[in-house]
């Protein structure tokens, strides 16, 4: 019988390949749309570690590796919100004003 951990990990790598498969096969017109969903994905991420990471009698490592948790899937959300307004932005007329 496998353990917890084996069948996290096996869950993990079918997801990651899954979900490059899925990625790699996106029109560029979809780009956006994606953009605000893998946002989506990333806040939950974040309300997660923020949990785990607060959580009462967190360890060391858990601490840890939920700071890295919360800075990446931030970093992850605020480039993601740059690059859909630099995309969106290309869809506006020369002497447009906002």
């Amino acid at each position: 019988m496998p353990s917890n951990l084996e069948l996290s990990l096996y869950v993990f790598m079918l997801a990651t390949f899954v979900g490059l498969e899925v990625i790699r096969r996106v029109s560029p017109l979809l780009h956006t749309p994606l953009m605000s969903l893998t946002n989506a994905i990333s806040a939950i991420s974040v309300v997660g570690a923020i949990l785990i990471t607060g959580a009462e009698g967190a360890t060391t490592l858990s601490k840890v590796l939920g700071f890295i948790a919360i800075t990446a899937a931030v970093t992850n959300i605020v480039s993601g919100f740059l690059i859909t307004d630099r995309m969106l932005k290309m869809f506006h007329k020369r002497g447009e004003k906002k």
